[in-house]
């Protein structure tokens, strides 16, 4: 393939959850404590600018395209000094560490900073690490990595094998930063290593074609796991439930065995439970939990869907998981019991006041916030009992982000809400319209990070500024 101009059409995709937490114990769960630094994560290190002489299979943005929108003038901030190199965030509990931001918004919303078009249709949320931001999306019948810099402007583009054409056409996973290079997996099971700096391809394989998996319904929306020098996708199928492959070389370091089903929307996370470190997941029938250092299966916990969607990545905290599922499945908690080498879980309470379909569920001082699927309203639980504490219709079902004691809620029609993250009601206190440019439902998770909120709808990103004044 040789380089090109690309004008991207609009498209659709998705985007889906999940959150882990380390530390672990058995008694009963308690107050959320400050977040813990993931284990076997190394230090990333900062690319340089990117190189004038770009390699074949990266596409190359044309800024003078007159039918791309350009990015406004941003005029400095924190957002270069942002840090969110995965799938919600460092240690993947979708809260921003932000400081110093708006309690309320101005009529019509907080100030524009930039706006671009040409990543794709999708519905994959972004990464932002060393003064980038990385997405993907549909461009044409190409699966499109994109790299932009904190103003939005086009680095690199480059495809990673086909599309997703059919049902809600376009990307779902979001890439993961680690070290200088970008990890991402396509809808179609196309597992891609690129250069952070250039978008040049280290290694690429297909997990459905390696470890003889099926492709779902509607398509795998798996962000990957970086875990220290192994990157963690979950295939499904008959040869292997979760692998872990070497992240330089995309060979198997090791494969759990299958537990007879196919792979499900969601997304794999980490935790460390008396001494064993556990990848947890969630596939069409089931939450697993896998040893992250052998690849041994510690146990399969049933938890089925009408159409297999379970989409959510497990939120642990405390030797406790939750899990969350739409269509009236409902959430659960689960405690970890570990005897030795070996792992199970028993369910501590279960509700269907809260079945999250694929918004995502934030856990903030005891409580757990996220929009349920069958009243379409936001919900709040207590993690201890599972006890109701609110349930409001706010911006209308959705995803969310939080910061500085804040919820970012976003309905499905373009409706963004600012609401404080307090058990004691849901208060809409602001809220304003996306703009109408991006084509498709607005599933993409929000990002909140160096005082922005990045909103990607289809083939837009849209950026704000939420820094209170000084």
């Amino acid at each position: 393939m040789t380089a090109k101009t690309i004008k991207a059409p609009f498209l659709s995709s998705l985007t889906i959850t999940v959150i882990a937490l380390l530390g672990c114990s058995n008694e009963s769960p308690t107050k959320e404590t400050a977040a813990i630094p993931t284990p076997r994560q190394e230090e990333t290190t900062g690319p340089s600018a990117p190189q004038s002489n770009k390699p074949s299979d990266t596409l190359l943005a044309d800024a003078s395209d007159p039918d791309r929108a350009q990015p406004q003038p941003s005029g400095g901030s924190a957002a270069g000094d942002c840090f969110w190199p995965r799938f919600h965030g460092p240690d993947g509990r979708n809260l921003s560490s932000d400081a110093g931001l708006m309690k309320q918004w101005p009529e019509g919303g907080p100030p524009t900073a930039w706006k671009t078009q040409g990543i794709g249709m999708g519905y994959a949320s972004i990464t932002i690490a060393d003064g980038r931001i990385y997405t993907d999306g549909n461009i044409g019948d190409k699966t499109v990595v994109t790299a932009l810099d904190m103003d939005g402007r086009i680095i690199w583009q480059t495809e990673t094998g086909p599309a997703w054409t059919k049902s809600y056409e376009g990307t779902r996973g979001t890439p993961t930063f680690d070290t200088g290079r970008v990890y991402h997996e396509s809808p179609l099971g196309d597992v891609v290593c690129l250069d952070a700096k250039t978008g040049k391809k280290v290694w690429g394989l297909n997990i459905l074609d390696e470890f003889g998996g099926k492709n779902i319904q509607w398509a795998l929306a798996e962000s990957v796991l970086i875990d220290g020098d192994r990157l963690i996708c979950c295939p499904g199928g008959p040869d292997a439930s979760v692998v872990a492959l070497d992240k330089q070389t995309g060979k198997t370091v090791w494969k759990a065995k299958s537990t007879g089903d196919v792979a499900s929307y969601g997304s794999p996370a980490l935790a460390e439970c008396q001494g064993i470190r556990i990848i947890m997941t969630m596939n069409a029938k089931a939450m697993i939990g896998v040893n992250a250092d052998t690849g041994d299966l510690l146990w399969r916990h049933d938890h089925e869907t009408q159409y297999d969607v379970n989409a959510m990545m497990p939120l642990y905290h405390d030797g406790h998981v939750f899990i969350s599922t739409g269509y009236g499945s409902g959430s659960e908690l689960l405690r970890i019991q570990v005897d030795g080498k070996k792992a199970a879980v028993e369910q501590v309470w279960q509700s269907k006041d809260l079945d999250n379909q694929h918004g995502g569920v934030v856990l903030v001082d005891g409580f757990l916030y996220g929009a349920a699927h069958n009243s379409k309203k936001w919900i709040c639980l207590d993690w201890k009992t599972g006890k109701q504490m609110f349930a409001e219709r706010g911006v209308g079902m959705g995803s969310l982000t939080y910061a500085d004691g804040m919820l970012y809620t976003m309905s499905e029609r373009r409706d963004i809400g600012l609401v404080a993250a307090t058990p004691a009601a849901h208060q809409v206190i602001s809220e304003f319209k996306l703009p109408s440019g991006g084509e498709g439902p607005t599933w993409a998770h929000p990002v909140v990070c160096g005082g922005r909120l990045y909103i990607r709808h289809g083939d837009w990103l849209y950026t704000y500024d939420v820094r209170a004044e000084k």
